[in-house]
Formats: structure tokens, C-alpha cells, sequence
């Protein structure tokens, strides 16, 4: 399991990262939020806000001190409410639009906003002076994006690549297969940094999303070896198995990753779900299948 995030405090006023994007730290620190969130102001006038995290209003004064309140849309990585809660509030003050990946039916995490208009895939946004190219990067939620500016040869990751920490996939809204879909897509990116959602930045892209991947293979072969070695289990019995001396307050959120794992699993028909828990598939070849 990660560990949790480093809450040391970066820079909490405007930091320039590229040119024509700008970075604030919102003041909700904590441990699954690190320093953090990182709000994303894009272009020269107008500008583009990518997520306005918390309804804070030291941190919407923030961000109309470097904007001028001449926002021309507010974009979502995704609709959790440290990076969504303050939007619904920077739109009423600037008269900005909304923007965010479709999502039909909300995930236990979300916070409720009303969005103007939902972005497509491979579309690309023009503004002030900058253009925008988004992917759809399902994973972490099912409506995860991430923002690339070419021109800046850089990734705005969202929560589908952190600092130093690896990402929570919470199912059914996180899904497993779709997030390691998400990496290999990105990793095919023309980027020279990642700006993630939480802590600094990254400045060794494709090593880090192959650290990623391997990370999240590594895990999925403890979980099935785990799984082989019993009859029925549920995940919090391989969570107390894999990390032994894990912070009790992670248990519930590991034990959730751990169902990740095991769905994927499901889906490539190594592992079934039955009444109280899964079982392993065996393959037919293998000792224990024989018995």
C-alpha cells in the first residue's frame, strides 16, 4: 500500500511552471491530499482554470489576483471534491464555464457540480494563447482527464500520476484494467514533465509511468499469489497478509485496492467472485489444479 503523502508546505503563492502556466497550492493539506491540491491557471488572458479545488475564499482570491477574474473556463481532472469543490463557486464569481469529462451516474466521492459542457476525447481547447489537448484517462474515477500542453511539453496529470506516492484506485468507480490502459496511453505522450494533481513536479515521465506500471504489476502477482495459497478469501484478508504493519487508518482504502486488483483479475479469468469472497482460477496445468 502507499504510504501516505508528504503535507510539507510548497509554495503556496503563484509559481510560474511553463510558460503561460501558472501554479497555486490550495490550503487543504492532509494525508491523501499531501501540501495540497494544485490549482492550474493556463494561458495569458483569458485564462483557463483547471481545477479550483476547495470553496476557500483566501484561494478564490488567489486565483483572481493572478486571472483577474478574466476566466474563460473552468476545467476538472475529475469530480472529487478536492479538486472539484471550489469550482461551482470561481464560476459564479467569474461568469466562467464549467468543463469535465461525462459522467451519467456520480461516484460515491464525487462532489455535485453542475458542468456547462462535457469534453471529448482528443479535443482540443484554445486559450490565451495556448492550446490544450485533453485525454481521457479513466482509472482513479471513471471521468479522470488529463490536460497536455504541447507546447510546454507538459502533462497536467490530475490524480493519474502523483509525487512520490501511488495513485488510489477505489472500485467501482476506480477500476484497475482502465488505469493501466490510461499509463500506457500516456506514456506514448511527447512530454518532458508531469504536473500532477498533488505535489511537485515530475520531471522524468516515462521512467516514472514505467515505475508506475511495474509498481502495479508487481502488486497484481502478490495478489493472485495470494489468492492461489487459499480457498476463499476477501480482500482484507490478503491486506493483512501483504502489509502486516500498515496503519490502521489506510486498512479500509488498501483493502478497496486490493478489490481492484482482484477485479482485474476477474476480468482475465484468473480469479471468480463467489458468495463470501474470491477464489483463484487454476490453470489446468498447474500442481494444485491436478491436486
Amino acid at each position: 500500500m502507499a504510504r501516505m503523502h508528504d503535507t510539507s508546505v510548497m509554495t503556496r503563492g503563484p509559481v510560474r511552471i511553463a510558460p503561460g502556466v501558472t501554479r497555486l497550492v490550495a490550503p487543504n493539506p492532509s494525508p491523501m491530499t499531501g501540501p495540497g491540491t494544485n490549482t492550474y491557471i493556463l494561458g495569458h488572458g483569458p485564462y483557463l482554470v483547471v481545477d479550483p479545488a476547495v470553496d476557500d475564499e483566501a484561494h478564490l482570491q488567489a486565483i483572481g489576483a493572478v486571472t483577474q477574474m478574466q476566466i474563460e473556463a473552468i476545467v476538472l481532472t475529475h469530480r472529487h471534491p478536492d479538486h472539484a469543490g471550489g469550482a461551482e463557486a470561481l464560476a459564479a464569481a467569474s461568469g466562467a464555464s464549467i468543463l469535465a469529462w461525462p459522467k451519467p451516474r456520480p461516484g460515491a466521492h464525487d462532489q455535485h457540480v453542475i458542468v456547462d459542457r462535457s469534453l471529448r476525447a482528443d479535443e482540443r481547447l484554445v486559450c490565451g494563447g495556448l492550446t490544450i489537448r485533453i485525454h481521457h484517462a479513466p482509472g482513479h474515477a471513471a471521468d479522470c482527464i488529463a490536460l497536455e500542453v504541447p507546447d510546454a511539453g507538459l502533462l497536467l496529470a490530475g490524480d493519474t500520476l502523483m509525487t512520490d506516492v501511488t495513485v488510489v484506485i477505489l472500485p467501482p468507480d476506480g477500476d484497475m484494467t482502465a488505469y493501466f490502459e490510461t499509463l500506457a496511453r500516456l506514456r506514448d505522450c511527447d512530454i518532458q514533465r508531469i504536473a500532477p494533481g498533488h505535489g511537485d513536479l515530475i520531471e522524468t515521465p516515462r521512467a516514472e509511468i514505467a515505475r508506475v506500471i511495474a509498481h502495479r504489476e508487481a502488486r497484481e502477482s502478490q495478489v493472485a499469489a495470494a489468492l492461489a495459497e487459499t480457498t476463499v478469501c476477501a480482500p482484507e484478508d490478503i491486506v493483512d497478509g501483504l502489509y502486516p504493519a500498515l496503519d490502521s487508518r489506510l486498512r479500509p482504502m488498501a483493502a478497496q485496492q486490493i478489490e481492484a486488483h482482484l477485479r482485474r483479475l476477474g476480468e482475465l479469468g484468473r480469479a471468480r467472485r463467489l458468495a463470501h469472497g474470491w477464489q483463484a482460477i487454476q490453470d489446468a496445468s498447474s500442481p494444485r489444479a491436478r491436486g
